[in-house]
C-alpha cells in the first residue's frame, strides 16, 4: 500500500466513477485502476464495486474512506512543510508556462519582476499544461502559467488572469487574405489545421466551438501539435488555422494573421489564462511574483 494507490482509491470513492477520478489526477483511467487494484490486492479485499452501468463502495472500501483520506492529509501537510522549508532556504523561482505565455506575458513580466527583485533567479520551463500540472503537484515548480483545466485538482490554487485574442493564420494567397476581420461563417467548408485534443484541449475545443455556435461544422484535414508547426502548414496553402494573436510573432513567410470578426459568441473567441500554485505552501518569491503580476495586468492584458 502507497499514498498514490491511496490518492486513487479516494477519487474514486469522492466522484464514483473513474473517468472522472482519472481526470480528477491527471491521470488515464486504466492506470488509476491498476492502482486501485494494487491497493485491494495489498489488504486482500475488495474496495470498489464496478459494473458497466455504475461503481460503488464496498462495506470494507466505505470503512477505509475516513483512515485513507486522513493518512493522505498528513502526508501532504508533511509534504508542504518541508517544500514551504526549502522554499525558504532557496533563492531560486520556478517557473512554468505555456508557449503562449512564454512568448507573450512572461517577457514583460520577467523585466517588470527583475528590475523590482533582482536577487531572485527565475528558472523557466516551457510545457503544455497537461505536463504542468503535475509538476507543480510533485513540488518540482513553484508557479505555472496555464490554461485552465475544466476538473481542476483542490490541491492547486487557481488565479484568473485574462483571455487571449485568437486570429486566424491564412496563406497569403488565399482569397480570405485580404480582409480586414474573418467571420467564421466565412470559413465554412474551408480546410482547417487545428491542434490534437489530447494535448491542448483549449485551443482545439476553441476552433470547434466557434463553428458549432455558427451552426457549422469544422472541416478538418490536418491534426498538429505546435504552434510553429501549424503556421508552418498554414504556408504550405492546406488550410486555416485559428491560433492565438501571439503566434503572429512567429512570421513564417507567406502567413498573415487576420482578427476573428466579433459574433454573438465572442467570449468563444478568446483563450483564457491562469495562474496556478500549490496550496498551503508558503513562498515568499512566488508571492513577489504575483504582486508584480497584479500591479501590470492591465498592460500586460493589452497586449493580449
Amino acid at each position: 500500500m502507497n499514498f498514490l494507490q491511496l490518492r486513487c482509491f479516494l477519487a474514486v470513492a469522492d466522484t464514483l466513477h473513474f473517468g472522472r477520478a482519472a481526470q480528477k489526477l491527471d491521470m488515464l483511467p486504466a492506470s488509476l485502476g491498476r492502482h486501485v487494484k494494487l491497493l485491494e490486492e495489498s489488504l486482500g479485499t475488495r474496495l470498489i464495486a464496478r459494473t458497466t452501468r455504475n461503481v460503488t463502495l464496498t462495506e470494507a472500501g466505505a470503512s477505509l474512506v475516513e483512515g485513507a483520506r486522513d493518512l493522505v492529509e498528513r502526508a501532504s501537510m508533511l509534504e508542504a512543510h518541508f517544500r514551504d522549508y526549502e522554499r525558504q532556504r532557496a533563492s531560486v523561482l520556478r517557473v512554468g508556462a505555456i508557449d503562449s505565455v512564454a512568448a507573450g506575458l512572461l517577457p514583460q513580466l520577467l523585466q517588470d519582476f527583475r528590475a523590482e527583485h533582482p536577487g531572485i533567479e527565475i528558472e523557466l520551463l516551457e510545457q503544455k499544461t497537461i505536463r504542468l500540472l503535475p509538476r507543480l503537484l510533485s513540488g518540482r515548480l513553484d508557479i505555472a502559467f496555464v490554461r485552465p483545466p475544466e476538473v481542476r485538482d483542490p490541491r492547486l490554487a487557481f488565479k484568473t488572469l485574462f483571455s487571449e485574442t485568437a486570429v486566424v493564420a491564412v496563406h497569403r494567397g488565399h482569397r480570405l487574405a485580404g480582409k480586414s476581420t474573418i467571420g467564421v461563417d466565412e470559413m465554412a467548408d474551408e480546410p482547417l489545421i487545428v491542434p490534437d485534443r489530447r494535448s491542448r484541449p483549449h485551443s482545439h475545443d476553441l476552433t470547434i466551438k466557434l463553428f458549432l455556435e455558427a451552426g457549422l461544422t469544422a472541416r478538418i484535414v490536418q491534426i498538429a501539435d505546435e504552434k510553429q508547426t501549424i503556421v508552418n502548414l498554414v504556408s504550405t496553402g492546406i488550410g486555416l488555422a485559428i491560433v492565438p494573436r501571439w503566434a503572429s510573432r512567429l512570421a513564417v513567410a507567406g502567413v498573415c494573421f487576420v482578427p476573428l470578426a466579433p459574433t454573438e459568441g465572442a467570449a468563444m473567441s478568446k483563450l483564457a489564462l491562469s495562474a496556478t500554485w500549490l496550496r498551503g505552501v508558503r513562498d515568499p518569491s512566488r508571492d513577489k511574483l504575483l504582486e508584480t503580476l497584479d500591479r501590470h495586468i492591465g498592460a500586460y492584458e493589452a497586449t493580449a
